[in-house]
């Protein structure tokens, strides 16, 4: 999914700010490296929302950000955003580990009332 973006230039960096995503403000000494950063700013605030169960808004129209006066001058982009990276379905991944990490996993996720494989997202999740 395209997000698009209003870069601001001068001062010897290039700021970036997506309008539909609030407190999201990537940069780059270079306009290269403000949509390198862009695209990573973007991933990791939509997985701190979908982490935090919130949703995560539609892209603007591009017409509707170029059109915006509180850009006026600035330099337009988009950054295309794989929504698979932050999909929350479900998916069958196979993972071999030793007898005994396995009981310990079995016993742990018995004890929090998980199945095994929501105890390992837990853990994934509670660690990041």
């Amino acid at each position: 999914m395209r997000y698009p973006c209003a870069i601001e230039t001068g001062n010897g960096v290039y700021g970036v700010i997506f309008p539909d995503l609030p407190g999201c403000y990537p940069s780059g000494e270079t306009l290269e490296d403000a949509f390198k950063d862009a695209k990573e700013a973007a991933e990791s605030w939509m997985d701190a929302m979908a982490d935090e169960g919130l949703e995560i808004p539609a892209p603007s129209a591009m017409d509707d950000v170029v059109k915006n006066p509180d850009y006026k001058g600035w330099v337009f982009g988009s950054v295309d955003i794989d929504m698979s990276k932050i999909s929350d379905k479900a998916e069958r991944v196979n993972i071999t580990l030793p007898k005994r990490v396995l009981r310990r996993l079995d016993n742990l996720a018995k004890e929090s009332g998980d199945s095994r494989s929501g105890y390992i997202a837990h853990l994934v999740l509670s660690a990041s």
